[in-house]
């Protein structure tokens, strides 16, 4: 059963699994407000389904912005049920390629910014003592991958974050859910994917050949940015949602063979760990 007459404020949604999520949600009987970044995106968010959906330009990295906007949406509405924090990039490049400019847009932009977004919401879920919060993470927030790595860090971060916001905020009646996407028929990998500007050749075979591999199937992802959409709208729709959702089967096995790694790893060096405490 797909909740309904909720206002979810979802960021990003020009394109992508953003705009597949704001159309279903609005067809499902919800209201969605949608950001975009260009004027001339906002009707085409408007027009999405008459009367549910509503276009507000935000850019996540304008923070003064982002109070305003959450102020005028409650003004508005009355309330902001769900948050999905879905706007960010990918950045390529291998560690070493990656510039610090590039390396703090990066994490300005898929942290920073979904901090931004999620500190202004806090206050207005606080006080209705109820809501939701679904960051939209990644495959890649869970195990790292050669050149992708500044991307891993700013997913690992956001990551960090809500795993400790979920213990701060669920004796207040707030839910936060990761939401961790493997490949999707989106245009993540296509026009919206940003790469170091240097390159060095001594990575052609690590970072470099990533980076021939993901642009090689963008547009043949397994992933079905509707189903996804449908995914997050059950576990919004859930009693008790997970704090995690691996999206696509990819996605599944991804986690589960990162999480079989640390847990040998962890056996196998046990008592060199243990060998670090006080000797009692």
């Amino acid at each position: 059963m797909i909740a309904q007459n909720k206002v979810w404020f979802i960021t990003g949604v020009s394109s992508g699994l953003g705009r597949h999520l704001a159309e279903e949600v609005a067809k499902s009987g919800n209201i969605v407000i949608g950001t975009v970044r260009k004027q001339e995106q906002l009707a085409g968010i408007n027009d999405l389904l008459k009367g549910k959906t509503f276009g507000y330009l935000l850019d996540v990295n304008d923070h003064q912005q982002v109070n305003e906007t959450i102020h005028a949406v409650v003004n508005e509405f009355g309330q902001i049920d769900v948050l999905v924090n879905n706007a960010g990039y990918g950045l390529m490049g291998a560690i070493e390629e990656t510039s610090m400019e590039e390396a703090r847009a990066q994490m300005e932009t898929n942290f920073f910014g979904a901090l931004a977004v999620t500190q202004a919401v806090l206050p207005v879920m606080r006080k209705q003592g109820s809501g939701h919060i679904v960051q939209i993470s990644s495959q890649a927030g869970i195990s790292a991958n050669h050149g992708l790595g500044i991307y891993n860090a700013s997913k690992f971060a956001l990551e960090g974050f809500s795993e400790a916001l979920y213990k701060e905020v669920l004796p207040l009646g707030i839910k936060v859910t990761l939401v961790e996407p493997g490949p999707f028929r989106t245009e993540w990998a296509g026009a919206s994917m940003k790469f170091a500007e240097k390159t060095i050749e001594a990575y052609a075979d690590t970072a470099g050949r990533l980076k021939q591999y993901i642009q090689s199937i963008s547009g043949n992802q397994p992933g079905d940015p509707i189903a996804g959409a449908h995914s997050i709208m059950k576990i919004v729709a859930a009693e008790n949602p997970p704090l995690r959702l691996a999206l696509g089967k990819l996605a599944v096995e991804t986690l589960r063979k990162k999480a079989d790694w640390i847990k040998q790893e962890v056996a196998d060096w046990e008592k060199v760990s243990a060998d670090a405490d006080y000797k009692n």
